[in-house]
């Protein structure tokens, strides 16, 4: 199989993750090329590209993966919804690492999966020049994209907690990622994920993603979870967001200045 694309090094985070192996990355929201440039190349494995909560589309997301080209993170761009068109975009200016957010059972993240691929594996559309081609210059690429593309799928309610097992044994699924807030939110505890019932949810969630072979991945809510929740069980998490590290570290700038 050729590089991926062209030029591209393979999927090294798709790789960890089958062998559930650690990997710590970052949330993305700022939408700008100049900070993605930046943090892609200061050590993370994974970076997620917020579409979802953050004010990214296709049109800011492209000059964000053209950036991060070269860094040490994959990028991962979270769609802001599980549909076919938004997927077949996102794969076809570049990401090949994509977050699924809300999936509640096993036929949607069946759809997700299929969205990702090209026939007879699932019903993506064939373009013949886009980026992820290397406009073009990738030879056998539609026969082998499956192979370097990375799907993860975002669980964040009680009811879709009952259907890991089932969407864990899926074909093409590469990890499950549990959301705390969201799923904080549907236990009636909305905006208190150290909620113990919540809590306690979340590692099970763990043991049983991790039991079934596949990653289980989560977002901490500090630096200082991140350690704590290798332990639960869980082998790749984001640590904190771009938009965090600007906004408290400006603050905290400011704060040495203020009279009191």
């Amino acid at each position: 199989m050729p590089e991926w694309p062209g030029n591209f090094p393979r999927n090294a985070f798709k790789q960890a993750l089958a062998q559930g192996e650690r990997q710590v990355g970052l949330w993305s929201g700022l939408a700008n090329p100049i900070a993605a440039e930046i943090i892609a190349g200061a050590g993370f494995d994974w970076i997620v590209i917020d579409g979802e909560h953050a004010p990214n589309d296709i049109s800011t997301l492209l000059p964000q993966l053209q950036a991060m080209r070269g860094g040490t993170a994959e990028p991962v761009f979270r769609v802001p919804w599980n549909e076919p068109v938004i997927i077949k975009r996102a794969l076809d200016v570049g990401a090949r690492s994509l977050l699924i957010p809300f999936v509640q059972n096993v036929e949607e993240a069946r759809r997700a999966v299929a969205a990702a691929r090209y026939p007879p594996l699932g019903i993506r559309g064939v373009a013949v020049a886009p980026r992820a081609i290397d406009y073009g210059r990738t030879q056998n690429y539609h026969r082998n994209a499956h192979l370097d593309t990375c799907i993860l799928v975002q669980i964040e309610t009680r009811a879709a907690l009952k259907e890991i097992e089932a969407i864990a044994a899926i074909e093409g699924m590469d990890g499950i990622f549990i959301g705390p807030s969201d799923l904080a939110a549907d236990f009636g505890h909305l905006g208190n994920p150290k909620h113990p019932d919540v809590q306690a949810a979340i590692q099970d969630a763990a043991q049983r993603i991790r039991a079934t072979g596949k990653s289980a991945g989560t977002l901490a809510g500090s630096i200082d979870d991140v350690e704590f929740l290798f332990g639960l069980g869980f082998n790749f998490t984001a640590t904190g967001s771009d938009v965090g590290i600007l906004a408290r570290g400006a603050e905290s700038i400011a704060a040495r200045f203020k009279k009191h």
